[in-house]
């Protein structure tokens, strides 16, 4: 199944339904429906060619929906960019996978952003949506009036920018392109198992696979859901487990652009929502909002944790005051968003990342030796086999190291130590790789320490994940000084977080003396997380 065949079987069964709710407006997936055909229409117009990669630079607005299934009916792939890139990441992601048409919205920081990649010619073409123009006609005059400022001044002489109203204003019908199961859909950069991001060219065929996947693990698939959308459609979990699987069951999507915990909790009473996907993190925020304990949770059905390890201690205080079960489940990118979950009934399993879902084999390899099985017993690194698995990097050989022959066949290799038990539940016990997940996000300590070797004095320099009690994990980065040079941690510090995304921001830097190294002479990261884990203990 394609996606376009997909979202067009829901618009046909569910036209008159609500598709999205924004802060109180609603689009019906009829309404929806012919924004997205048109928006393919004069994409075709433009010449995009069937495969021609195109950049979504967005946050959770309906114009996401309107961009992305439109993008797929004209046969272009799709390419996520987070706002939480830097300008120069921006770069170098619509470089590396040679997209020259980006969709942004008004927002100016956004805005200016993507128009610079326009200016630089680095694209041909920007779509500009209107973020206020979204809104209920109330919250919609009140913006305008008191927020203006918010605003990104757009004008209209430059044949290049594009606005979304105008590209969706006049129905049309969606061209006629052979899009097939098999040809790529999403473009959805990683960092992969080898910490250098990629871009994981997922099919049609692996994305409505894995919608139809975490579908069938729902044991009351018949009650469409209104689920809050909160996270990011630009992280693949999101992706799957928010837009596209509810899109599959005919639900509603209550969306937010950005995460605060007091509007997440209104929308939840408001909407009365069945489900709340989210990471650790966001469940941890809205136990210690004020409001949480006067909301009206008994709409809430289920809360799919994921992106980073759920604290047992957090799951049953979350359940608890809320009445919802929360599941905990596991998932990569190359994976389309999920590979294992927890069942939604019945006691599950408290640390572990569930069973896996449907249509899915894993099996555990030697962590020294991946052509080889663990041994009975023993952890190894989780391989992954299933509908839903990527067909390889964007602009990389599939011989990489990505993919290994097992005794599933030819199979994912996640970077991840894990058990297996008898009742199939998969527990992750420790990571080949030294990533650092912040929040739900992956931080890769090579790209912080990239930076912070630009700046004059420093001469070494280590990145590692130090506990965090509310982001799971924060980069902290030790550093060694040339000769003649003197800076601070704290100034550092203060030099380097503008540099970064607002997810690679390091919480401190300290300045040392030396930093340990192996005989042979390479800077260790083991010796500091050994240090700092014991630091957190005590």
């Amino acid at each position: 199944m394609t996606l376009c065949e997909m979202f067009d079987a829901a618009v046909a069964q569910r036209g008159n339904a609500p598709l999205t709710d924004f802060l109180g407006a609603r689009l019906t997936y009829a309404q929806i429906g012919a924004k997205a055909a048109a928006f393919a229409a004069t994409l075709v117009d433009w010449g995009l060619a069937k495969g021609d990669r195109i950049g979504l630079y967005l946050p959770n607005v309906p114009d996401y929906l309107i961009a992305y299934y439109g993008a797929l009916k004209a046969g272009a792939t799709v390419v996520n960019m987070s706002p939480l890139y830097s300008r120069a990441e921006l770069a170098h992601q619509t470089a590396d996978c040679g997209a020259r048409i980006v969709v942004t919205t008004d927002v100016p920081a956004m805005y200016d952003t993507a128009k610079a990649l326009l200016d630089e010619g680095r694209i041909d073409r920007l779509i500009v949506g209107n973020l206020s123009g979204r809104l209920p006609l109330v919250k919609r005059w009140l913006f305008r009036r008191f927020r203006a400022a918010e605003v990104a001044m757009i004008g209209d002489s430059d044949p290049r920018i594009m606005r979304v109203e105008a590209m969706t204003a006049t129905p049309r019908a969606a061209p006629v392109v052979a899009i097939a199961p098999g040809d790529i859909a999403l473009i959805q950069y990683t960092g992969g198992t080898t910490g250098t991001p990629k871009g994981a060219m997922l099919t049609h065929a692996s994305m409505t696979a894995n919608a139809r996947q975490v579908h069938a693990i729902d044991p009351h698939p018949e009650l469409p859901d209104r689920i809050v959308g909160v996270l990011p459609f630009f992280h693949v979990f999101a992706n799957t487990c928010v837009l596209n699987r509810t899109v599959l069951a005919g639900g509603m999507i209550a969306m937010l652009p950005r995460f605060g915990a007091k509007d997440t909790l209104k929308t939840i009473q408001r909407v009365k929502a069945t489900a709340l996907p989210g990471v650790p993190t966001m469940y941890q925020a809205l136990l210690d909002h004020p409001d949480c304990a006067k909301t009206n949770f008994r709409s809430l059905r289920v809360c799919i944790s994921g992106a980073a390890p759920l604290p047992e201690k957090l799951k049953a205080k979350f359940e608890a005051l809320t009445g919802a079960k929360v599941v905990e489940g596991y998932g990569l990118t190359e994976s389309a968003g999920v590979v294992a979950c927890n069942p939604y009934e019945g006691a599950g399993k408290g640390g572990t990342i569930g069973q896996p879902i449907p249509g899915t084999t894993v099996t555990l390899v030697d962590r020294d030796d991946p052509t080889r099985a663990a041994r009975d017993g023993e952890p190894g690194e989780l391989v992954v086999s299933g509908p839903q698995v990527m067909s390889g990097y964007w602009g990389h050989a599939r011989d990489r190291g990505d993919f290994v022959e097992t005794a599933i066949g030819l199979a994912l290799r996640t970077g991840d130590v894990a058990t297996i038990d008898s009742d199939g539940y998969i527990r992750i016990v420790d990571r080949l790789k030294d990533m650092i997940a912040v929040g739900g996000f992956k931080v890769f300590p090579s790209q912080v320490e990239d930076v912070l070797y630009r700046h004059a004095a420093v001469k070494e320099a280590l990145v590692i994940g130090i506990p965090d009690p509310y982001h799971g994990e924060m980069p902290k980065a030790f550093v060694t000084l040339n000769e003649g040079f003197e800076a601070s941690g704290d100034a550092l510090k203060e030099w380097l977080n503008p540099l970064l995304g607002k997810h690679e921001r390091v919480a401190a830097v300290e300045v040392r003396r030396e930093l340990p190294k192996t005989l042979v002479g390479k800077l260790s990261r083991k010796e500091l997380v050994a240090e700092e884990r014991a630091k957190a203990a005590a």
